[in-house]
């Protein structure tokens, strides 16, 4: 996040690439997207394009990481080398990625009924094949819809996205917005960024990472603005995977 004040990223309500506030960019998501992985899908958001493969339930390996009672669920995101625009990203995963795969491995977990595939595991791959802001959200959004498309028994859905704050004006004002689904300038030059993964069905918080300073009364503004911007998702979900399952 910008550690000082940046241009303005919103005016008299209109955000550089024309949204609203409670607007996110366009969104499509395929089930089924790939034919070899036992559960894949592809979320694109804007610029952003995610892809994500589940493979299992499968022995664990190493085997001192098996779970007598219970599967492994574990997700691996990373970075493709060309994702991002004007610079290339060293290949393999790095500080970065390996935390944002523990929190995934850990939202997807909440969300699994694990106590039904004991002694294994599941594993998912998130790549995201072009960066334009919120690639953990849409990479965890995708990595659930894998997941259901391999048959994995699930109490709910995973819909994910990200709110935060930017800079602006409102009628010649110096004003700070709070807005759902940061894009790429925002993201760069915004002053708070919020992950928020939710299960829909049980209305329950699996992610919740933020960079930058919320207030107690903006954390209260974007928090509602992100859960149902993750309910709108979460029906774009469903219907990628009916549109799937209907060829069948």
């Amino acid at each position: 996040m910008a550690t000082e004040k940046p241009e303005s990223l919103i005016t008299d309500g209109v955000r550089l690439d024309g949204r609203s506030a409670e607007e996110m960019r366009p969104l499509k998501i395929i089930a089924g997207y790939l034919d070899k992985a036992e559960g894949s899908a592809y979320v694109e958001c804007g610029g952003t394009k995610v892809i994500a493969a589940c493979y299992g339930p499968r022995e664990v390996h190493p085997r001192h990481l098996t779970l007598t009672t219970e599967t492994l669920v574990r997700a691996r995101y990373d970075m493709a080398s060309f994702s991002v625009e004007g610079e290339r990203k060293r290949p393999g995963p790095d500080r970065r990625s390996t935390e944002i795969s523990k929190v995934v491995s850990e939202a997807l977990t909440s969300a699994v009924f694990v106590e039904k595939y004991p002694k294994t595991a599941i594993d998912v791959f998130i790549e995201v094949i072009s960066a334009e802001a919120s690639t953990r959200v849409a990479g965890l959004t995708a990595a659930s819809i894998a997941l259901a498309d391999a048959g994995i028994a699930m109490r709910d859905l995973v819909a994910a996205c990200s709110f935060g704050k930017i800079y602006g004006k409102e009628g010649g004002r110096e004003v700070e917005t709070v807005a759902v689904d940061m894009g790429k300038s925002e993201d760069n030059f915004g002053l708070a960024d919020v992950a928020l993964g939710y299960l829909p069905n049980l209305r329950k918080i699996v992610l919740l990472q933020m960079d930058g300073h919320l207030t107690v009364d903006e954390f209260r503004k974007g928090l509602p603005m992100g859960v149902s911007t993750c309910e709108s998702i979460y029906q774009q979900q469903l219907k990628a995977l009916k549109a799937k399952f209907k060829q069948y």
